[in-house]
């Protein structure tokens, strides 16, 4: 069975990403993710190799299986076994030009979200500098993360005026990213709070991310993209025991959340879940 090729069907999608630290995005940050990018170019790279490999397989083994062919026809013997084999080798070649895909899939949209991470701290470069914010990477997601001193009183839930003029910067960054969601994480060290209307740190967390949620509604940032969540001391950024720990535990995270298209693909799944 003959396998056609293309000459074109390998398309050169990797471009030269300058990436520099800077900005708030720390250089290990950066090197990360270009490790990433290379990580991807590498594997296509052999999926491209490996499947002109197997390519050439094919061509060489159904010159065989014709030559065979005529010869077992003339002594009356089967030629299904050729035909099988060969059509493993299609299979075979089909599962690499699938995978190949895949990694050019996984390629642009590692370079879409370095595209829009580092267009987001473009945009936040004049907050950082005056230290009013920071922008992490935190499990592969942009993390702008606030002080809850510039936002909050010590045991409040209301914003302090120099709070709500920060979020309004942020709020006219994030307006104009599209295709985003944003989640407003609030958090806090592990001394405990218990008043009447925060008995506990988990009250409290979730009242701060809520509030920061509704001004940025009102700054411009779309509802139906925003969501709050409170996670109280069970996330903490520094060490609590210490003064500047405890410090950098109080803090509103305001987390940028994966496309849909980033998110693993479990169609195979289907069927199996209860």
């Amino acid at each position: 069975m003959r396998i056609r090729t293309r000459a074109t069907f390998v398309l050169c999608v990797f471009g030269v990403l300058g990436l520099g630290a800077g900005c708030g995005y720390s250089e290990e940050e950066m090197r990360a993710k270009t490790r990433e990018i290379e990580r991807l170019r590498g594997e296509l790279n052999a999926s491209q190799t490996e499947r002109t490999r197997m390519q050439g397989r094919i061509d060489a083994l159904s010159t065989e299986n014709q030559a065979m062919t005529d010869r077992l026809r003339a002594l009356g013997q089967d030629v299904e076994s050729l035909r099988a084999q060969s059509g493993a080798l299609a299979t075979d070649l089909d599962a690499a030009r699938r995978r190949e895909e895949e990694l050019r899939r996984q390629q642009q949209a590692s370079e879409a979200r370095l595209a829009t991470f580092r267009q987001m701290l473009e945009r936040f470069r004049a907050m950082i500098q005056s230290g009013q914010l920071r922008v992490r990477i935190v499990r592969g997601r942009m993390v702008v993360e606030l002080a809850e001193n510039i936002l909050f009183d010590s045991g409040q839930a209301e914003l302090k005026e120099e709070g709500q003029n920060a979020l309004r910067q942020v709020g006219a960054v994030l307006g104009q990213i599209q295709g985003r969601d944003f989640q407003v994480a609030g958090h806090t060290d592990n001394v405990p709070i218990r008043t009447r209307r925060f008995p506990s740190n988990w009250e409290l967390s979730t009242a701060r991310a809520v509030t920061v949620a509704k001004f940025l509604q009102e700054s411009g940032v779309a509802a139906a993209r925003l969501s709050a969540a409170g996670y109280a001391d069970s996330q903490p950024s520094g060490s609590n025991d210490t003064e500047d720990g405890r410090r950098q535990n109080r803090r509103i995270e305001i987390v940028l959340m994966p496309n849909l298209d980033e998110l693993p693909d479990l169609s195979s799944l289907e069927g199996q879940a209860q």
